[in-house]
């Protein structure tokens, strides 16, 4: 059967989204997830980042309100299939963690989409802070590089250094706690 077949296929008979979200779990594509993108600080940054994003609400999104604590933040765009599938990860993940981790995703997003970034939070029941990038995350130029192939996944230690990094594949929930482990 050939792929247009089976995808038409697919379609009618409703498992269209499944085959969808496994295109979008990657397929083998993204390279290594430890590895940095150019342009990104370094996998281990001895700095700890400073950074500071507009949330959607009253929590907040930045270097200091996360120190002492693992952090994930997700980067993510409310157009992509693999964003909401990697927010699903990071959903279940943060039921089970509680405050020990601290999640955040940061939607890159112009501050104009905030009505649908809000909305998108809520039609995905992200229980963690959603914010909006600011102009030089949005440009490639912030605090955590070029993060514009999403969804990216950064994992910060307890300083707040960078200790994992993925971008343009989901990283499932074992790759992400096996990320954090000994941090």
């Amino acid at each position: 059967m050939t792929t247009s077949s089976w995808a038409r296929r697919a379609t009618s008979s409703g498992a269209f989204a499944a085959w969808t979200l496994a295109a979008a779990l990657g397929c083998g594509k993204g390279g290594p997830p430890s590895a940095a993108p150019p342009g990104a600080p370094p996998v281990s940054s001895r700095e700890p980042v400073d950074f500071a994003f507009d949330s959607i609400d009253d929590r907040v999104v930045d270097a200091e309100s996360t120190r002492g604590a693992i952090t994930v933040i997700a980067f993510v765009t409310t157009e992509n299939l693999a964003s909401q599938a990697q927010l699903d990860f990071l959903v279940a993940m943060a039921k089970h963690d509680g405050t020990r981790v601290h999640y955040a995703a940061v939607a890159l997003e112009p501050k104009e989409s905030r009505e649908i970034v809000e909305l998108y939070r809520k039609a995905l029941s992200i229980p963690f802070p959603v914010a909006l990038a600011d102009a030089r995350t949005l440009a490639g130029d912030g605090p955590f590089g070029d993060v514009r192939t999403v969804p990216a996944v950064v994992i910060l230690d307890r300083a707040g250094r960078v200790a994992w990094r993925t971008e343009g594949h989901v990283a499932r929930s074992d790759e992400l706690r096996e990320a954090m482990r000994g941090l």
